[in-house]
């Protein structure tokens, strides 16, 4: 017997080393190795498990075909888009070459946005579009809640599937994981193409679990597009049974929906293995949009082999000249990102992080605040939103330059996820999306106001440094 416990305890220990190899070998950040290295070494058993539910590298995997995103491109896009008199600004050329470079992300001019800063205009303006349809829906989000907003949704999509509409719908598998099957099925029976993303299936799709479809994507009619970070669920509505989120989304019209569309029948595509690239999903673009609001929907993904979005994020920090400011819900920066914020802030450029004065996740919270105070020494102005819990993500520099999407400034949102985000060259968007931001900041605090997390005990820094060692994971 004695035997046998002895040549099991070798054998973990082979698969531990084992399993740290492997870890070495990725070629990691070194931050994110040496979490791994540590969670496997001294969590006997419950290191591997979390290394084989989280901790997989992804990244050089091909789950989708160069060939079939050619053919979701080239094939489609590209053949019904026709741009009169596109001129690309001169300062911001660098970053759109290296957005359409590395994910064919094309620019499109000639899009009228409005902004949703409530749960409110974001339901009522989904809803009116839905009600508007008459050849296709496609609905893609990280949450739809079996609550009342989730099934007033749904009844909505129902009622449009059986009046001829073709309708899609993805969600992702972990973030619905408390929602009941009925509540998909019942969509289904009413004639709805429904798929859930990734679903996490022992054992043979255990490993992607940490990997999830964080995206929020609506397209109607191939005319009117939906993109942000709402979603499906009664907390984002303001005065309902819920205290309400902060949070920002977008309505667009006009040639920037193609890009949109695209983003989704790629994701569609990857769930469905159904290539859709029929003309009528490109319609022609209402004529009376003709601007030089410039739009990019730029994806990003754990199985790519850049990090767009987290790429595009420390373009922006370093080429700004004036002001950067920010909003997150969560902020646990990667190293790329980390030394932006300090170098454009020693650089003189005004920089603001608003992130919330308290988060949905106190373990999160715990970590965010080692990074806070080491962007704080370099000249970062942090500021905490009171009051409700705010889960916008954007960010808007020199008057020139905005994004908005399901992104935030954390491991998970630039490595992990799948992720998408409109980027706007356009002065007017701009002026707009600041206003957004500064109107939030009149509700906020300066970090050096708040002396409970000025001057917190030795003991509670220590934690907070602790934990920060595992934010890689988070």
């Amino acid at each position: 017997m004695i035997y046998i416990h002895w040549t099991l305890l070798a054998l973990y220990f082979l698969i531990v080393i084992g399993t740290m190899v492997a870890v070495l070998m990725d070629n990691r950040q070194p931050v994110k190795t040496i979490a791994w290295l540590l969670v496997l070494w001294f969590l006997p058993v419950l290191g591997i498990i979390l290394y084989f539910f989280f901790g997989q590298n992804t990244r050089k995997e091909r789950l989708i075909s160069q060939r079939s995103l050619d053919q979701l491109t080239k094939r489609s896009m590209l053949e019904y888009t026709v741009q009169e008199n596109l001129r690309l600004p001169e300062g911001q050329r660098p970053l759109m070459r290296l957005f359409a470079n590395q994910s064919l992300s094309l620019p499109f001019k000639d899009n009228r946005v409005d902004i949703y800063t409530d749960g409110y205009q974001f339901v009522s303006g989904l809803l009116a579009a839905i009600g508007s349809a008459q050849d296709h829906i496609h609905l893609e989000t990280y949450i739809i809640e079996d609550d009342a907003l989730g099934r007033l949704i749904a009844d909505a999509l129902i009622d449009k599937a059986r009046a001829g509409v073709e309708v899609r719908l993805i969600y992702d598998n972990v973030g619905c994981w408390n929602v009941k099957s009925k509540f998909f099925e019942r969509m289904r029976d009413g004639g709805i193409d429904v798929h859930s993303f990734m679903p996490v299936k022992f054992p043979a799709f255990t490993s992607k679990v940490n990997y999830r479809n964080h995206r929020k994507l609506c397209v109607v009619d191939g005319k009117i597009g939906f993109i942000g970070g709402m979603n499906i669920a009664l907390r984002y509505v303001k005065g309902m049974r819920h205290q309400g989120w902060r949070d920002t989304h977008l309505r667009v019209e006009g040639s920037g929906v193609y890009a949109i569309q695209r983003a989704f029948l790629i994701d569609w595509y990857f769930v469905d293995r159904t290539l859709i690239t029929s003309r009528k999903y490109y319609p022609e673009i209402n004529k009376d949009i003709c601007n030089d609001c410039i739009m990019q929907v730029v994806t990003s993904s754990p199985i790519t082999q850049w990090p767009d979005i987290m790429q595009g994020y420390v373009r922006i920090l370093l080429q700004a000249k004036k002001y950067v400011y920010m909003e997150t819900p969560y902020f646990l920066p990667t190293e790329p990102i980390l030394f932006a914020l300090r170098t454009a802030a020693l650089a003189g450029v005004d920089v603001r992080l608003m992130i919330p004065e308290h988060g949905d996740a106190k373990l999160v919270e715990w970590a965010s605040r080692s990074y806070v105070f080491e962007v704080a020494e370099a000249g970062v102005s942090v500021y905490y939103y009171k009051g409700e819990f705010n889960h916008s993500k954007l960010l808007v520099s020199d008057d020139s330059i905005c994004t908005c999407g399901s992104t935030n400034v954390d491991f998970r949102s630039f490595e992990n996820n799948f992720e998408s985000n409109a980027f706007f060259y356009d002065e007017d968007m701009a002026l707009r999306m600041k206003n957004v931001y500064l109107e939030d900041e009149k509700l906020c605090v300066p970090l050096k106001k708040l002396k409970n997390i000025n001057h917190r005990p030795f003991g509670e820094r220590l934690w907070e440094s602790l934990i920060r060692l595992l934010s890689p994971l988070m």
